[in-house]
């Protein structure tokens, strides 16, 4: 009863933040502003829109063919179908409760093929795990990428507070530092702050990511090359959607790739922060275009056509797969 309640909590409070962001981005617009976004969404060309979608699905559909590696090592040969159709009912589950869509995951593929939920639990906690550690690289790279842009947007807004930002250089070193310190405490120090409930946690999450990129090359040499592949396409295609929704707008089809990092970078918090990004995403999004000198009412736009086109592939997608994996378990049931 504790956990219900504690999903249900999380669940309105984080509804509550999009809710909030949405009332308060709204709130602070004039008539005018909110008719300039309105005609921005109308003048937007939805064939790249519907194109992001396509990319989205693919998206989800190699997260499917990266997932079904992970069953090797336990002998078993997921369908195709049954991993893809899995991925996209979790992302639907996780939409109305966070972390439901691994329950989902681990429910379905023991409908489509018979797997038991605690094999597939395993795979699931794994493969998350990996998800941290590439969700970090792809920011960290990210931050390195575009710190020229990211530094004079900083530097507007703290413009009050210090005459100027250190450079590229002087920002690699103090990173290095810190990584090398952050080593040293983790191996001299940290072993005494464990019987601190806190930081056990903090230990374990370490201990479970490492263990988890470890087990990539436990898969064979020929599965953990694919592993890797697949990770990357899934990011690369993250960063692709935005890209090609930039090319809906004649104000961002001259926008690069660049810009497309930024979007994602900038959107990744806000799905964090909200349930399945609701109010946040395309508000960071805008903040995102923002930096390259993209109006207020494009940016807006964009971000919730972005977002939006996500959702409903999610939407239109899980509830079809939920359809086929009811009609199979009903099938499977009275040939029992």
């Amino acid at each position: 009863m504790s956990k219900r309640i504690s999903g249900l909590l999380k669940f309105v409070v984080f509804l509550g933040i999009g809710v909030f962001f949405i009332y308060w981005f709204l709130l602070k617009l004039s008539a005018d502003q909110k008719q300039a976004v309105w005609q921005s969404f109308l003048s937007a060309d939805y064939f790249w829109v519907a194109v992001a979608m396509l990319c989205s699905l693919l998206s989800h559909f190699v997260r499917a063919l990266r997932w079904r590696l992970l069953y090797k090592p336990l002998g078993l040969n997921p369908s195709i179908m049954g991993t893809f159709g899995s991925v996209v009912v979790a992302y639907m589950a996780n939409m109305a409760f966070p972390r439901l869509g691994e329950v989902m995951r681990c429910s379905t593929m023991r409908t489509s093929d018979n797997i038991p939920i605690d094999k597939s639990l395993g795979t699931v906690v794994t493969e998350r795990l990996i998800d941290v550690v590439m969700f970090g690289i792809v920011v960290l790279l990210g931050l390195l990428f575009m710190y020229a842009d990211i530094k004079d947007w900083l530097y507007d807004g703290l413009i009050q507070k210090v005459d100027s930002l250190p450079s590229m250089s002087v920002v690699a070193v103090v990173v290095l530092t810190l990584i090398v310190l952050a080593f040293l405490f983790y191996k001299y120090c940290w072993h005494r702050l464990l019987h601190i409930p806190l930081f056990k946690k903090i230990d374990d999450l370490v201990r479970g990511c490492v263990s988890g990129v470890i087990s990539i090359f436990h898969l064979g040499t020929k599965s953990s090359i694919l592993f890797i592949v697949y990770s990357a396409i899934i990011y690369l295609l993250y960063i692709v959607c935005g890209l090609i929704v930039m090319q809906a707008f004649s104000t961002t089809v001259s926008l690069g790739f660049k810009a497309a990092f930024a979007i994602y970078l900038f959107g990744s918090v806000g799905m964090i922060f909200s349930q399945g990004g609701l109010g946040v995403y395309p508000v960071l999004v805008q903040m995102a275009l923002a930096l390259y000198l993209v109006p207020m009412e494009v940016g807006t736009a964009a971000g919730w056509l972005l977002w939006g086109s996500q959702q409903v592939v999610v939407i239109v997608f899980g509830m079809c797969f939920l359809i086929y994996f009811s009609l199979k378990k009903k099938k499977s049931k009275s040939r029992g």
